[in-house]
């Protein structure tokens, strides 16, 4: 490091320098040193497109000399001079040797000339200086760094391993354990270790020499039979050796800890945009429902008959029963995963979730509102058809009982009136078919009200649209016309027996003086005709006829008043369970409104609770279907009024539906606050601080704030905002919003403000909710990543490139979040591009809502 201490190299390099002047005299180490050094030069100077074959050639003219320290460095040196004499060679060197003592290294019996004149020891020597202070020199592992550093590194990589025990950088290495262990401990799908042998040095030397050149980028430096067959290998040759692998796993170590970032920072935007799929999927999938049962429920065309018009009343039934039910828990589900998914974004700071267009929570709401109105309607209509058929039924039956009494009293009239008796008849016989014939125009009389009634009858029934009216009509029709032809036949059979009588009567003058002749006679054949006339029976008949009636009457009144007890011991009975279940539902829906403001215990004690109160409360059900049950009754007994409870069926629905939704939504409340207060270490005492000024100024502990409660509350946290009359919903409007943030410190123009509020108020409602102003207020303590750290992470993979390939994120990622990257990010187009390549930049900033995917 560029802050490592001068005084520290200095000592730590003079026993080295001294050591290595001995050393360097063994052709064997220096053999090893000549290929290690030129194969660790190569490893950099290939990145610059050239290589050296002899070291002690190749840097006397200082060139590739210079090249190799900006390589390793990554600053650039002074210009070179690029003459080909002695002179030039010596100053390029010496702008080397100034560049590494820039770096405090102090170089001991190393000159530039020597070097120029290729003098091996010296070269070497420079090389080996070179190395330790660019390759392990910056090493650092707890507390130790340059040596002591990379041999901890490598004694505690190395520690689970059998056979292995680095001590030192030369004889610890010459079995190749150690090699083999640092690879397997980082990339243990390259060698299968346990197939080593300690007796079989060369195998394992070349395994892991042959495995770093193949798979980690590490060229190679050293032959195995070198260092087998050397009793001390050489320290400087194994610990560049060391380095390299320290290096190369030191950069994939940063390579896994980006992919990882990524990895973690994918993870949540996959899930997030599953939770996106799954609730664009329910909201679609349930406004498709409300939009096929709308017009269900919207078709008012009546049935004709009673039975078939219950039949829709039992499918209505059926659908309030079994079939909206699931539809209620999908709708209070999808409520609960909105606010979860958009807790999890503000909590991992990313933009608020905009769902498409018309399938907000205000329109699914909007959506149920209309099919719950469609249902009311429905229900009224049944109920209103159900009762026009029941007196169509009753008219029907009355015109029928009506029509049918008549018909029985006309039967044979017609016979009778056009019979020709009165032909044959004396005086007396006219007389008494006179009597009698005035006696039946009187009936006939008394009958036209009843005709009238029953055309009046059928006239109605014509109104009401009665399904049987042409039979009605038809049947009407015939009896109005036989009662026309009544009268008329009547008139026609006085006519002809005042015409007889007259006849008779100038007849009788003709016999009166016979009759007084035969006065005994002629009292007997009065007696006679007066005992004839005397045999009249019709109204006894219908005295007869009526005494029959009477007993069905009472049979008649003593079944509807049976019925009418039948039912009023309906209204009770359901009118009883009503007015229990009502005050029961209410009395629930304030005692989870109480929990969840009450600052009893911590947020998990609440959330137990409340799941308590979810159980007993799911336990009830059984009651409200009996309630049903008992509903269905009085529906099928054709009651429409219940004196005995206040409560409607509708009404017990609504409440049940309401109560379950407030519980289910409740302890997603809960849940999404603990959510928050873990992610941004919210501490149990600054929420209890919250809720409780919050709740001080519920006043209707609605768990709600209306803009001048929200202005209150956030007085009395220490907020200096105006405050004048208070209206209590729980929330803050834009306006009042806007004046808390200025009183905190914001300033702020329009579009500042209406972005804040596009966080805090992401469905557009116009109100801020505790939730959203807890998030708000501590956004800043929460442990998120940021676009700039993923972009980092990316450029670590992409190898410092403005760019990553796809072969490189699938390198480096998992197959399923490298495919998600690639089939999301945008080809890049900076000049430094290459065809295939990829902008991360644009990629990462649209994961947190800076631009478009």
């Amino acid at each position: 490091m560029d802050h490592y201490d001068s005084q520290q190299t200095n000592d730590y390099m003079q026993p080295e320098e001294d050591w290595d002047r001995d050393l360097l005299l063994d052709p064997a180490w220096e053999k090893q040193q000549r290929k290690t050094f030129t194969a660790w030069c190569n490893s950099h100077l290939r990145k610059a497109g050239t290589q050296i074959e002899n070291i002690e050639e190749d840097f006397r003219d200082g060139l590739k000399l210079m090249l190799l320290l900006e390589v390793i460095s990554g600053e650039r040196l002074a210009k070179p001079e690029r003459g080909k004499m002695r002179v030039h060679k010596i100053s390029n060197v010496n702008k080397a040797l100034d560049f590494i003592a820039s770096k405090g290294v102090k170089l001991v019996s190393i000159g530039a000339e020597e070097i120029v004149d290729g003098n091996v020891k010296m070269t070497l020597g420079m090389i080996w200086t070179i190395i330790l202070r660019f390759a392990i020199q910056d090493i650092s592992v707890e507390e130790t760094s340059a040596k002591e550093g990379l041999l901890l590194w490598c004694q505690r990589k190395t520690a689970p391993y059998k056979n292995v025990n680095i001590q030192n950088f030369h004889i610890s290495w010459k079995d190749g354990l150690g090699f083999c262990a640092l690879i397997h401990r980082h990339r243990p799908e390259l060698i299968d270790y346990g197939k080593l042998r300690k007796d079989d040095p060369l195998t394992n030397l070349n395994t892991a020499f042959d495995v770093a050149e193949r798979f980690l980028d590490i060229p190679k430096m050293l032959d195995a039979e070198d260092i087998v067959g050397t009793a001390r290998p050489d320290e400087k040759a194994i610990m560049t050796y060391v380095s390299s692998f320290y290096h190369a796993f030191s950069g994939a170590q940063k390579a896994e800890t980006a992919a990882n970032r990524i990895c973690k920072v994918l993870a949540v935007n996959q899930e997030n945009e599953q939770l996106m799929e799954e609730y664009e999927k329910l909201a679609s999938d349930l406004l498709e429902w409300i939009r096929r049962t709308i017009p269900w429920l919207e078709n008012r065309v009546p049935e004709n008959t009673m039975q078939a018009m219950q039949q829709k009343l039992e499918d209505f039934r059926d659908y309030r029963r079994l079939h909206k039910p699931p539809k209620v828990q999908e709708k209070c589900q999808l409520e609960i995963n909105f606010n979860t998914l958009q807790t999890k974004l503000r909590l991992s700071n990313r933009p608020a979730f905009m769902p498409s267009e018309g399938k907000m929570v205000s329109d699914i709401n909007n959506a149920w509102g209309g099919l719950e109105q469609a249902e009311k309607g429905y229900e009224e209509w049944l109920l209103n058809e159900i009762r026009r058929l029941e007196r169509l039924d009753h008219l029907a039956e009355k015109f029928r009982q009506k029509a049918s009494i008549h018909e029985s009293w006309t039967d044979g009239k017609e016979v009778m009136l056009q019979q020709k008796d009165y032909e044959t008849a004396t005086l007396s016989e006219i007389k008494a078919l006179l009597k009698k014939h005035e006696a039946f125009e009187s009936d006939l009389a008394a009958h036209q009200d009843r005709v009238e009634q029953i055309a009046a009858i059928a006239q109605e029934l014509n109104e009401l649209d009665y399904y049987d009216s042409p039979s009605v009509n038809a049947r009407c029709q015939k009896i109005c016309d036989q009662w026309d032809n009544l009268g008329a036949l009547t008139q026609k059979r006085r006519e002809a027996l005042e015409r007889t009588e007259k006849l008779l009567e100038t007849i009788d003058q003709l016999y009166l003086e016979y009759a007084k002749r035969a006065a005994p006679f002629n009292n007997w054949m009065e007696g006679a005709m007066e005992d004839l006339q005397d045999t009249f029976i019709v109204h006894t008949i219908e005295e007869i006829q009526v005494r029959q009636l009477v007993p069905r009457r009472d049979q008649a009144l003593m079944e509807e008043h049976a019925r009418q007890q039948h039912n009023e011991r309906l209204r009770k009975q359901f009118g009883a369970q009503a007015n229990v279940i009502g005050p029961w539902i209410q009395t629930k829906m304030q005692e989870i409104g109480r929990i969840s403001i009450e600052m009893h215990g911590t947020l998990e004690d609440q959330l137990s609770h409340l799941r308590q109160y979810e159980k007993s409360i799911v336990n009830y059900k059984p009651k409200i279907d009996q309630l049903e049950g008992d509903h269905q009754q009085i529906q099928e007994a054709l009651i429409f009024d219940n004196k005995h409870t206040n409560y409607t069926m509708e009404h017990i629905r609504v409440g049940w539906e309401q109560l379950l939704t407030t519980i289910a939504r409740t302890i997603n409340e809960v849940e999404n606050q603990i959510l928050t207060r873990d992610a941004k270490g919210i501490s149990q005492e600054q929420m209890n601080e919250f809720r409780a000024s919050f709740n001080h100024f519920d006043r209707d502990h609605s768990g709600t704030l209306g803009p001048e409660e929200f202005k209150a509350c956030l007085i009395s946290l220490g907020y200096d905002i105006g405050n004048d009359a208070q209206k209590k919903t729980g929330m803050l409007d834009c306006e009042d919003f806007r004046t808390c943030l200025i009183s905190i410190g914001y300033n702020m123009g329009e579009a500042e403000f209406a972005r804040i509020m596009s966080i805090v108020d992401p469905n557009r409602i116009g109100v801020v909710t505790f939730q959203a102003f807890i998030d708000f207020m501590s956004r800043e303590t929460a442990d998120t990543d940021t676009a700039d750290q993923v972009m980092a992470s990316f450029k670590i993979l992409a190898g410092d490139k403005n760019y990553i390939t796809v072969d490189e994120l699938r390198r480096e990622l998992p197959p399923d979040q490298a495919e998600y990257c690639i089939a999301r990010m945008a080809p890049y187009t900076g000049l430094d591009s290459v065809p295939g390549a990829l902008d991360y930049m644009s990629f990462s900033t649209a994961l947190y809502g800076e631009s478009d995917l």
